[in-house]
């Protein structure tokens, strides 16, 4: 369960009540929340124990999550969160793109994707150094080599960069070649060890949601990182397998006003993944944007025919440019705002 303190109640009392918790076997986590203090419980409470609690003056109220969470549960912040993602805000308010290629392939390639992203309007600069394919025979990606152009490129065009690690071993290549954030793919979203080493990294993390997970799988992973040291989750809906074939999968909007009721943490939505299908992605998009989506996840490549993974659903450079001007429409609608890029096109040399 989750105590909500009185707004004003001092840290020596916030301190006193974990410690009374505490004592009684019962661990605690204190929210980083600035204008009151908050503890989470991580151990069963006896009735007898939740009688004493319930007799402080300074309890405003107890909360108890829908599942088996505590650090992401909406309770456990006033507010939803704001996660810089290298400089970039995501939540609060203003609507982030991701965009890039799905893998990095070579120098030349990402440098014409990298520019048609930051010339588009998109804020942060994605690409696979390190690919799962679902056949051991496709292009698996350049790996470090992947990393350190997917850097420059970024340093290139003034755009944090994101890439997703799929073995903890890999970890210490991110942390060398200092991507802003880590990705953690729908095939590794319960793959717990490796959550509980990224979030050592002390970096954001971008959480996609698994092929076959429920909402309370989904969090319960997000909780993974954040008991872990990762405070900075933003959790990414990308589509969920279901019996129809029409769409690669089907992307599920209700998770966006069920998690803003459940959860402090931003959500992203990555429409190229859910459809497979670049004519669905700008409506998938806008629909996405309408239901409160904090930012969208695509792919783009200036040549998609020729691309080594994913091509049949990666965006033309003109395509994304119109999905951004959507984005800036329907944050404006919903009375939030399209954030800033870092760097604008226009001092790139």
């Amino acid at each position: 369960m989750i105590l909500r303190l009185w707004p004003g109640t001092s840290e020596a009392r916030a301190a006193a009540i974990s410690e009374m918790l505490e004592v009684e076997g019962v661990r605690t986590s204190r929210s980083p929340e600035l204008n009151r203090p908050i503890i989470a419980t991580l151990d069963k409470v006896d009735a007898s124990l939740v009688r004493r609690i319930e007799e402080l003056a300074e309890l405003e109220s107890i909360v108890h999550p829908e599942g088996e969470w505590r650090r992401v549960d909406r309770s456990f912040r006033d507010g939803p969160s704001v996660i810089s993602l290298g400089g970039v805000p995501v939540g609060g308010g203003s609507v982030v793109v991701i965009a890039g290629p799905c893998s990095v392939e070579n120098a030349k390639q990402l440098d014409e994707a990298a520019r048609c992203a930051q010339r588009a309007g998109a804020h942060v600069l994605r690409g696979g150094a390190f690919k799962p394919r679902t056949s051991p025979y496709a292009f698996q990606g350049l790996g470090r080599e992947g990393l350190f152009l997917l850097r420059e490129a970024g340093l290139r065009f003034g755009m944090p960069i994101i890439s997703e690690i799929m073995d903890a071993g890999h970890l210490s290549a991110f942390l060398d070649h200092d991507v802003d954030c880590l990705q953690i793919g729908a095939r590794n979203m319960q793959n717990f060890t490796l959550l509980k080493t990224v979030a050592t990294a002390r970096r954001p993390v971008l959480l996609k949601r698994g092929l076959s997970a429920t909402i309370k799988e989904w969090l319960q992973s997000a909780e993974y990182l954040a008991a872990h040291g990762c405070d900075d989750v933003i959790l990414c809906e990308r589509g969920i397998r279901t019996f129809e074939p029409a769409t690669r999968n089907t992307l599920d909007l209700t998770v966006l006003p069920l998690l803003q009721q459940w959860s402090h943490l931003p959500i992203m939505v990555d429409p190229s993944h859910a459809a497979g299908i670049p004519g669905l992605i700008p409506p998938l998009a806008r629909a996405a944007l309408a239901a409160g989506a904090d930012g969208l996840a695509v792919e783009v490549h200036a040549s998609p025919e020729d691309a080594k993974s994913d091509g049949g659903q990666a965006l033309l450079p003109g395509e994304l440019a119109g999905l951004v001007a959507d984005a800036r429409v329907y944050a404006a609608v919903g009375g939030r705002h399209l954030a800033e890029q870092l760097v604008q096109p226009a001092q790139q040399s």
